[in-house]
């Protein structure tokens, strides 16, 4: 197909694009929402302020009946392959069956579509989930450069990375009713961590997928470049011990959440019965509780979690999207329970003091951006290292569960004691917690203003892709 409209002699509106750039993340939303954060950024970019790059962002139609009718800057196309995948609703129930069908069925509707797209324009770079290894190998058989976007922190990806030491120190498989609290000091970039502070994958929920996980792992070394979501002072060890072992650039670009949309403007939220609630409370009064979208805990830790939070007497904002009346009912009207809120704009309301999260990367970084410390609360997958990192390294948040890897309720009274002390700003402990938060904060920002690690990370990589154009 010759690159002019039909019926003229005009250049395509497509052509005009310089790099074409085909993105595609993993099927969940921790996953979609730090792919589409750095297209946004990636559409700006460019030598005339990215109209040379073309991105076409690629979902399932379920995803795209989501997220197609989103905003988005001109130069970014949404295309989708079929449903062969099992529905994001049902994800959480069948999470081994999801990963199989993910790592199996996708290749041959991601090939027949992008057999469309080069008809169109050349694709000149794919930007893929380092969990979809069928896009570094269809990029490895067609000549097109790969470039990996890792979604979690940089500590998780280490300890994939160097899964045969766990193997060769016996660590891998461990028992952690025995041996959970040993503590392994061996792995490039992390100083030392506990075996039941691991993802869960290794040791717990999730371990049928485990050689899966390798397997696409195993395929990022064959990629051009790696991105990480995070930004460079979150987790500075582990991202240098990263760039030493792997063999191309490594570039953390984050922190990979809606900042460039934020600003100052509040035109969309402001209305929101849930922010007049916060603009009637206190000044760092409030505790936002989240614990995140794809698994939830029991609804027996739900109620113990209602009931502590209503004994703190401490005002909060619980985001549950399940039985939210109930809880509501539950927790009084010391609280606001609702089903969804605009987490960052919360987080950044001069109310919120403190954050109890499932400690998924992406909350972490929007708790990081907004200055605002944790109580984790992980449940699954990273989110037990991320937990470690917050509490132990960076010293931004305490842990509410002291047994991280059980299923052992955490008690009523025991959160109702936990989030009393934590919000209590006159507390030593807290105020240097509060210190150090607002100096990763104050990191974070700069990393992501012109001349910062993140905006140099990101015009390093605009620049290999546009080499990768000509």
């Amino acid at each position: 197909m010759d690159c002019v409209e039909a019926g003229t002699n005009k250049p395509h509106e497509l052509c005009r694009h310089k790099c074409h750039v085909v993105a595609m993340p993993y099927p969940g939303r921790g996953h979609v929402n730090p792919m589409m954060n750095l297209c946004k950024l990636l559409a700006s970019k460019g030598k005339d302020g990215g109209d040379d790059i073309l991105i076409t962002f690629v979902v399932t139609e379920e995803w795209l009946s989501f997220i197609g009718s989103d905003p988005k800057p001109a130069n970014i196309q949404f295309r989708s392959i079929p449903d062969i995948i099992p529905s994001e609703n049902g994800r959480a129930t069948n999470f081994v069956g999801f990963i199989e069908a993910v790592m199996t069925k996708m290749d041959g509707p991601f090939e027949q579509l992008l057999d469309q797209l080069e008809l169109e324009t050349p694709v000149s770079v794919i930007l893929a989930d380092s969990f979809l290894m069928c896009a570094v190998k269809v990029g490895s058989q067609r000549n097109i450069p790969v470039a990996s976007l890792w979604t979690q922190s940089p500590s998780v990806f280490s300890v994939f990375h160097h899964f045969d030491l766990l193997v060769q120190n016996g660590h891998f498989p461990a028992d952690l009713s025995v041996r959970g609290r040993e503590r392994i000091n061996y792995i490039p970039g992390i100083s030392s961590i506990c075996l039941e502070d691991l993802p869960t994958v290794f040791n717990g929920p999730g371990r049928e997928v485990l050689d899966r996980i390798l397997e696409a792992l195993s395929w990022v070394t064959k990629a051009q470049c790696l991105l990480l979501t995070s930004f460079y002072d979150l987790d500075t060890q582990c991202t240098d011990a990263l760039s030493s072992a792997l063999p191309f650039p490594v570039y953390p670009v984050g922190p990979t959440i809606p900042h460039m949309t934020f600003k100052d403007d509040t035109s969309n939220s402001s209305s929101e019965d849930y922010m007049k609630w916060l603009d009637s409370q206190s000044k760092g009064s409030v505790l936002y509780v989240s614990l995140g979208s794809f698994l939830s805990v029991s609804s027996a830790q739900m109620d113990e979690i209602a009931v502590g939070l209503l004994d703190s007497e401490v005002p909060f904002l619980w985001i549950a999207r399940q039985d939210t009346s109930r809880l509501q009912a539950a927790c009084g009207d010391k609280g606001l329970v609702i089903p969804w809120c605009d987490q960052l704009r919360v987080l950044c309301h001069s109310s919120i003091g403190g954050f109890l999260s499932h400690c998924g990367l992406n909350s972490t970084l929007e708790s990081v951006f907004a200055g605002i410390p944790m109580l984790t609360f992980p449940i699954f997958w990273d989110q037990m290292p991320n937990s470690k990192l917050i509490a132990e390294d960076l010293r931004i948040g305490w842990r509410v569960k002291s047994e991280v890897s059980t299923n052992k309720l955490v008690k009523s009274e025991d959160i109702a004691r936990t989030v009393q002390s934590f919000m209590d700003s006159n507390g030593e402990e807290t105020k240097e917690m509060r210190r150090r938060v607002r100096e990763l904060q104050s990191a974070c920002h700069r990393a992501i203003e012109k001349g910062g690690s993140s905006q140099s990370n990101l015009d390093a990589f605009v620049k290999d892709i546009l080499q990768y154009a000509k």
